[in-house]
């Protein structure tokens, strides 16, 4: 007898990855709000329950406090779109969080572009 594995997990990262695109349209084209300017959303993590999303954003200009200010302002009004587009019984209550991943990685690079030169100067 074959048994069927639930599909809830599944259907978590589902919900997340809809709530990540539908965000991100949501943010780019109807949040006018001018703290918030070239977002993106990276990852959203939601609870079981669905109770609560953690969306995590990064910035291409802008100062990371300034924005997270404008996004929990206008929480409601995404989580409102939010609720017109998912086919959920529960939209969660968002909790934006300031990824700082990209600029890690920026950073990084740039060491390593000058451990890199560095190392060719002493070569030649």
């Amino acid at each position: 007898m074959a048994v069927k594995k639930s599909s809830t997990p599944n259907r978590g990262f589902r919900v997340a990855d809809q709530i990540q695109r539908d965000l991100s349209e949501l943010i780019a084209r109807e949040l006018k709000d001018p703290r918030v300017g070239m977002v993106t959303i990276n990852a959203v993590e939601v609870t079981p329950d669905y109770a609560h999303a953690k969306v995590f954003f990064s910035l291409l200009t802008g100062d990371p406090a300034e924005t997270l200010q404008g996004l929990n302002t206008a929480a409601g009004f995404l989580r409102s779109g939010l609720f017109k587009r998912l086919h959920i019984h529960t939209v969660p209550t968002l909790h934006f969080v300031f990824d700082r991943t990209t600029e890690r990685a920026a950073d990084m690079n740039a060491l390593i572009s000058k451990a890199v030169a560095s190392r060719s100067k002493d070569g030649d």
